[in-house]
């Protein structure tokens, strides 16, 4: 299914992954919220940990179509990604995202902390209370 990604940290625009990752793959880039997760600070990027009540900012990305394919492998290996691979640091999942334009509810892949890395952050983590990367000094 070629789902829109959900996109909260280092692959927004103006962060570190943005132009090496998504430059000229994508079709549009809107700003959106995804709710029933919180924040977590990590080793220079962040993660999504799901949690009732919760909510993160970020862009709705959607790829080019001749760009879908690539651009899907180059974000399962940067998020360190495999599908039913224990040691995931992330999971891609589909959640409901919401635009901030419209406030219409669009399904999209969200990379969210796997399972031991969410406990270990719920621990342990530093919580980004706005849930906004972008302003998480």
């Amino acid at each position: 299914m070629r789902l829109p990604f959900f996109v909260y940290g280092t692959l927004r625009p103006g962060e570190v992954n943005h132009d090496h990752f998504l430059r000229g793959r994508t079709g549009s880039e809107e700003r959106g919220r995804l709710d029933g997760v919180v924040l977590y600070d990590g080793p220079g990027y962040p993660y999504a940990v799901q949690e009732p009540g919760g909510t993160v900012h970020g862009e709705l990305v959607t790829a080019h179509p001749e760009a879908y394919d690539g651009l899907l492998v180059a974000l399962d290996r940067l998020e360190d990604y495999a599908p039913g691979d224990p040691q995931n640091l992330y999971e891609r999942i589909e959640c409901d995202v919401v635009r901030d334009t419209d406030g219409v509810s669009v399904r999209a892949w969200v990379y969210v902390a796997a399972p031991a890395v969410a406990a270990e952050l719920r621990a342990r983590g530093k919580l980004i209370g706005s849930g906004d990367w972008l302003v998480r000094g």
